[in-house]
């Protein structure tokens, strides 16, 4: 099962890749600790660890939802045709996630709204498409929703020098700045409301712009919480951030206070790469968590 509802909205899983991203544990989460991995391995692998190389396996996925008649992207993955020199593992790909999204019944044209969590560059790959010799914004009829603050951060004008290097080369010029030349994007700070149920939050640390989007409908709760977890590990051990977040220490207050809202108000966890059943509900479980149950998204290790 890829759908699920959520009072009125509904949620669909749409997948680019799933598989290893080539890092060890603690290369990607060097603030983990080497026993929660090592006493996890029965319930990490195979959707979160693979066992057998001890690499991290990771999915990279778009969150598609219907709500109040708006068809939402939530972060667009990696893209085809990009060059990703410093980034071997997603450059050039030729994956079928267009025909993914047809799957799930829509096409380029139906989009109305796209959210970028961040503008890293596994999650803003598929705004836009190679046409010709020309990148041109996938979605022609949405408006894309990006923080301004990681707007400005990523911008080369702006000669920021972040903790990523030169990993995210290229990602600006040739998946956000086209969609703002074209004037689809609307550039957003602190918090924004998309419709009566949907609101996005600034939730700095990962990048400096990195948001999470929360939905409230009925009596369910979730928030889709981006590279704020990249692991369940990170539930666990919610003070061991990944190897990628500018700003530790934020990354960290960032993570407490959204699990700790989470736990409080028994709201779905959707992160943007997490394997296997896709999203977890999470308990306090002391000065850290736990973990409550999945979703039920059938783990794309087990589809056919």
């Amino acid at each position: 099962m890829e759908h699920i509802m959520l009072g009125d909205v509904s949620v669909t899983r749409v997948r680019e890749y799933y598989g290893s991203v080539g890092m060890e544990p603690h290369a990607f989460f060097p603030e983990s600790s080497r026993e929660v991995w090592k006493d996890g391995v029965h319930w990490l692998a195979p959707h979160f660890l693979d066992s057998e190389t001890n690499n991290v396996n990771s999915a990279v996925q778009t969150w598609l939802l219907r709500s109040e008649g708006k068809t939402i992207l939530v972060d667009t993955g990696v893209g085809n045709h990009k060059e990703r020199p410093y980034a071997p593992v997603w450059s050039h790909l030729q994956t079928n996630f267009l025909d993914n999204l047809a799957r799930a019944g829509v096409r380029p044209e139906d989009v109305d709204i796209v959210i970028n969590t961040h503008l890293h560059i596994d999650h803003v790959g598929w705004n836009t498409y190679l046409n010709g010799r020309q990148w041109v914004p996938t979605f022609p009829n949405a408006t894309y929703l990006m923080p301004k603050d990681d707007f400005d951060f990523w911008n080369p004008e702006n000669n920021h020098k972040p903790l990523l290097g030169r990993g995210n080369q290229n990602v600006f010029e040739d998946s956000v700045a086209p969609v703002h030349a074209a004037g689809q994007t609307l550039l957003w700070e602190n918090s924004h409301r998309i419709d009566s149920g949907l609101r996005l939050d600034a939730a700095p640390g990962h990048t400096p712009g990195s948001s999470v989007l929360t939905l409230t409908s009925g009596t369910d709760r979730a928030v889709f919480v981006g590279d704020m977890l990249h692991s369940p590990v990170q539930i666990l051990e919610p003070d061991a951030n990944s190897c990628f977040c500018e700003d530790p220490a934020g990354a960290r207050a960032t993570r407490r206070e959204v699990l700790g809202w989470a736990a409080d108000n028994n709201a779905l966890v959707i992160p943007a790469h997490l394997g296997g059943h896709g999203a977890v509900e999470i308990v306090r479980h002391g000065n850290t968590f736990d973990i409550k149950g999945w979703a039920p998204f059938t783990p794309y290790s087990e589809q056919a």
